[in-house]
């Protein structure tokens, strides 16, 4: 009688648990589902300010819904519109920026990014490189990491698709095709795939930063007291560095560092 009584105990005991656990699984479906419901409303009220030329409560709007940690690009590009008619390039340019890098091949942000450029002061002029070089960035530039990546994927199967059907054809004339197909295919795939690694090296070993106060003093070392080192106004875009208590190495796309505080740039 006590052993059966032990089982029950048992079984009372995990059904509990169980129970405990499915309760656990509603609410916080119950709470993504009001979160997702609350921001979508959000997303609401902000497009009407913006239409309602209300820019500044579209942009504190949008912000409120990035402080959920809801990021896209969407979210993005319609922040960097509501900064770029309260006349905030800098804001607009990082915004832009941090959409582009979620969608690379949305042509309504690029078309709006390229003209928040072009109100910029500061035209910086890259250094010049090899033609080989500038047609390696353009290339590799043309597809996001996903795409490059679809692309590895895809001469990847044609290259398996060549072998197998090389080695399960009868025909001479096809295992002919076949085997030449396949020897053209694997200089294409190393191709793709340098172009894949160049591209994520790019987006992952080197962060950005734009600018966003209207004019800022870079320093040659970090620190308020330290010597001048040229001035840029916002909208510049710049690779960050290493960091030092709360100041940051930039380097301009001419070649030039220097140090800036963390407050007056956004990463993108």
């Amino acid at each position: 009688m006590f052993e059966d009584d032990c089982l029950i105990g048992k079984f009372n005991y995990k059904e509990k648990i169980m129970k405990n656990i499915a309760l656990i699984i509603f609410v916080i479906l119950v709470c993504n589902f009001a979160s997702a419901q609350s921001s979508d409303e959000m997303i609401k009220q902000a497009a009407n300010a913006y239409k309602n030329e209300e820019y500044e409560k579209a942009v504190r709007i949008y912000k409120q819904i990035l402080d959920k940690n809801i990021e896209s690009p969407e979210l993005y590009y319609n922040l960097g519109n509501s900064y770029y008619r309260l006349g905030k390039l800098g804001y607009a340019v990082l915004y832009f920026e941090k959409a582009l890098k979620l969608d690379p091949d949305d042509e309504d942000t690029k078309y709006n990014l390229m003209i928040s450029q072009a109100r910029t002061i500061d035209k910086i002029q890259p250094l010049p490189q090899l033609w080989i070089w500038e047609w390696w960035d353009s290339v590799a530039a043309s597809f996001s990491i996903y795409g490059w990546s679809a692309v590895v994927i895809l001469f990847y199967i044609l290259f398996l698709a060549a072998i197998g059907f090389y080695l399960i054809t009868g025909n001479f004339r096809l295992r002919k095709i076949s085997f030449y197909a396949g020897v053209l295919l694997i200089p294409v795939l190393i191709l793709v795939s340098l172009m894949m690694i160049s591209k994520i090296n790019k987006e992952t070993s080197v962060d950005y930063g734009v600018l966003t106060e209207s004019i800022y003093t870079v320093k040659v070392t970090p620190g308020e007291t330290a010597n001048d080192a040229f001035v840029l106004h916002e909208g510049v875009k710049f690779s960050l560095g290493k960091s030092l208590d709360n100041w940051t190495e930039i380097k301009l796309a001419d070649g030039k560092v220097g140090w800036i505080p963390q407050s007056v740039f956004g990463k993108i």
